[in-house]
């Protein structure tokens, strides 16, 4: 009996160190700018997710520096409106501190950028900027 208990008690400290361990902090992205860079599905139109995930992103994350919080991609899987065709192909998201220094570091950079959208599309993204609320 005695060693059921001491089982159970080593059980539940190493479920809370377990858990303890494992609640990351949570940090808030309200005020970032979200840049959201949208590729349009269309017929013909075509996207190479392994460039852009490998290169692409990577090298303007690069030209973002240190402004930048973090990046995502996204494949577009489904269309909101059962039986739609898919309103874009791919997502790309800059989520930076600063609209203005982000604005900066593109500027110098954009005709490489946008050289670089032969490599992996031949579709015109659509780019929305935004501030994050919640």
């Amino acid at each position: 009996m005695k060693s059921k208990i001491i089982l159970i008690c080593f059980l539940l400290i190493i479920s809370f160190v377990a858990f303890s361990q494992n609640k990351q902090t949570v940090v808030s992205e309200k005020g970032l700018i979200k840049v959201s860079i949208m590729y349009p599905y269309a017929e013909g139109n075509t996207f190479n997710m392994d460039y852009y995930e490998k290169t692409h992103m990577p090298m303007v994350a690069k030209f973002i520096g240190s402004n930048l919080v973090k990046y995502t991609i996204e494949k577009v899987t489904a269309s909101g409106i059962p039986n739609q065709p898919l309103p874009y192909m791919a997502i790309g998201t800059f989520y930076v501190k600063s609209l203005n220094d982000y604005l900066a570091a593109i500027a110098p950079n954009r005709d490489a950028i946008r050289a670089d959208f032969a490599n992996y599309t031949n579709a015109s993204p659509v780019i929305i900027i935004s501030e994050v609320v919640r």
